[in-house]
């Protein structure tokens, strides 16, 4: 019996994309859960193959009960070491649990589209191929945590992804986002848009034409590497 994979959400709408059409595909049942609403988190992970905590319009800053305890539970898989993947404020929310600084852009900037990434020697180890941009959607960024490996950087957020204790990952951008939630992300959130650094609508769409297919390839070789399966097949698009 394949356990499930956890995954957190942090709207009503939200979906977990790409990566639970890969975790589907590969026969991992998904426990979507939704803190904000009231959803417990377990006690311990022993009842799932991993854990993913994906974004949100929230702050890891942010004083709300739910993100508190959202964040000191993040200690259950890193004591259990089971496998571990933060998107964007999932990503921000493991770097404070972890002790590391998530500060706002010191000039008010954001990565609202795509924008160029660079994979450390370390990142290449992880995945020997890399996009060179990938679709961001935030305002925040964080310092790597001590002990922490940095997979990739980038230019106005300098820490885009690292791995801390062998089996927890961070990633600040988005190569969970297909084509329907991105139009829904620039219909809905159309003020990002107008934040210093962001990318006009338009750009969204012409970015993911250029740079999508290498961030599909990615995330699939990627999470390969993060739940240790290799699988041959593709999942489908939705």
């Amino acid at each position: 019996m394949t356990l499930p994979v956890l995954i957190v959400l942090h709207q009503e709408q939200s979906t977990p994309g790409r990566i639970g059409q890969y975790l589907r595909h590969r026969g991992f049942p998904l426990d979507i859960r939704r803190p904000r609403y009231d959803d417990p988190l377990p006690e311990t992970l022993q009842g799932h193959s991993g854990v993913v905590i994906f974004g949100g319009p929230q702050s890891a800053n942010d004083k709300e009960d739910f993100i508190r305890r959202e964040i000191d539970w993040i200690g259950v898989p890193l004591a259990e070491k089971k496998p571990f993947l933060g998107v964007c404020l999932g990503a921000q929310m493991l770097a404070q649990k972890l002790g590391a600084r998530v500060y706002p852009h010191p000039e008010g900037h954001a990565e609202v589209g795509y924008y160029p990434i660079r994979p450390t020697e370390f990142g290449r180890e992880i995945c020997p191929t890399w996009p060179d941009h990938v679709y961001q959607w935030h305002r925040e960024g964080f310092d790597l945590p001590r002990d922490a490996n940095l997979l990739a950087e980038g230019d106005a957020f300098p820490v885009q992804a690292f791995r801390y204790n062998g089996a927890a990952y961070a990633l600040q951008f988005h190569v969970d986002v297909t084509h329907a939630m991105m139009c829904r992300w620039t219909t809905r959130g159309h003020a990002r848009m107008e934040l210093p650094n962001a990318m006009p609508r338009s750009a969204h769409f012409e970015g993911r034409l250029l740079h999508d297919a290498a961030g599909r390839a990615w995330l699939n070789a990627f999470l390969d590497r993060w739940i240790e399966r290799v699988p041959h097949d593709q999942p489908a698009e939705r």
